[in-house]
């Protein structure tokens, strides 16, 4: 698990996080893709929506084998904000991946961006695990994301 921990600290800073990464073609319809591979593995991200979505993890062994996976969902609570501006307060937390003694499933348990602060309530680790992530806009608690997801054994 230590591998995969800091394969997906890696994976995350050079996909979604990274606003200056490019998509890969889309793998069903509608959907919004990332991947990065290193050594024999590869890390596959496909979501769906924009101000509230849905995804998916996936990191693949060298035989195409998925060996672990996160589901997400995401709610906007205040609708006034755009995907461009939550993109702005959620990238920058989810780059300090790893930054913490928090399992690299999404960004630190806390990280402050001026009015923006970021909270991953995270319980379990990389074999099994459920989390929260929470933004606040001024005290004001504008996102929710539900995420959960371990490992997969055939």
């Amino acid at each position: 698990m230590e591998k995969l921990g800091k394969f997906l600290i890696e994976a995350k800073k050079q996909t979604y996080a990274n606003e200056n990464i490019e998509k890969v073609s889309s793998s069903r319809v509608g959907s919004h893709d990332y991947e990065y591979s290193d050594g024999n593995m590869t890390y596959h991200d496909t979501y769906f929506g924009g101000t509230n979505f849905m995804g998916e993890e996936v990191v693949y062994e060298q035989d195409e084998t998925p060996i672990w996976g996160m589901n997400y969902y995401r709610v906007i609570l205040d609708e006034s904000l755009s995907e461009e501006a939550m993109d702005k307060a959620l990238r920058p937390a989810l780059m300090q991946v790893g930054s913490d003694s928090t399992i690299p499933v999404r960004g630190p348990k806390e990280y402050d961006n001026g009015e923006y602060k970021y909270i991953f309530d995270v319980t379990g680790n990389l074999t099994r695990f459920n989390g929260e992530e929470t933004i606040y806009k001024n005290n004001h608690k504008i996102y929710v994301l539900k995420c959960h997801g371990g490992k997969i054994i055939r």
